[in-house]
């Protein structure tokens, strides 16, 4: 019987995929857009990060969520740093979240407030992505954009706490393996990461309609 870490990798791999071949991210990681773009995604983030950090403290001393809570994986003080360098010191006046994103961080908040089980989905489906494919967004912005190599504007895709990231992902899916509560409830948490990634892609599809590459 497969590992539930490898369950939920495979069971979610269609969304995955469906996110990162999304018309935007092909589009922005192409080259083909400019760094407003790249700027308005990363004000996306925001919104997201923040509702799915700001009760972690409070999620630290939960069994389930727990062993999940990990400072060295936090990205709002990183993000927050990129969008003083991409949108200029009141970069918070301008913010504004796409209705798409509004959706998805609610729905990260709700769970965050009520479902400590659903609450690992989501931070598994944004911070071990974060870890592997954020990785080429950071190559790729670095390249495109002239971004300082892992300086402001590409701060969110540094973790300087991980210093070797594949034995931190081994750690991280161990810690999914053992997660502390029965099949029914593993198999919602599977559903939970599906619909973690079909929330990202209606973000993405959001931008897509914002930055049309003209015809």
């Amino acid at each position: 019987m497969d590992s539930f870490s490898t369950l939920i990798r495979t069971a979610s791999h269609e969304q995955h995929m469906e996110a990162e071949t999304s018309t935007f991210m092909t589009d922005l990681l192409g080259g083909r857009l400019g760094v407003d773009a790249y700027a308005r995604y990363t004000e996306q983030l925001w919104f997201v990060y923040e509702a799915l950090e700001s009760r972690a403290q409070d999620l630290a001393s939960d069994p389930v969520t727990g062993p999940f809570v990990r400072p060295e994986l936090f990205r709002l003080a990183a993000l927050e740093r990129d969008l003083e360098h991409l949108r200029g010191p009141d970069w918070r006046s301008t913010l504004t979240a796409l209705p798409a994103t509004r959706v998805y961080a609610d729905r990260v908040a709700a769970v965050a407030r009520a479902w400590p089980a659903g609450y690992v989905a989501h931070h598994y489906t944004r911070y071990l992505g974060d870890l592997s494919g954020g990785q080429i967004i950071r190559d790729k912005a670095e390249r495109t954009w002239g971004f300082t190599k892992k300086g402001d504007g590409v701060r969110f895709y540094v973790f300087e706490g991980i210093t070797n990231p594949a034995a931190f992902k081994r750690e991280y899916r161990a810690l999914l393996d053992g997660l502390a509560v029965d099949d029914l409830e593993k198999q919602r948490v599977v559903a939970e990461c599906r619909r973690a990634f079909s929330l990202n892609s209606d973000v993405f599809r959001a931008l897509g309609e914002e930055f049309p590459l003209s015809a």
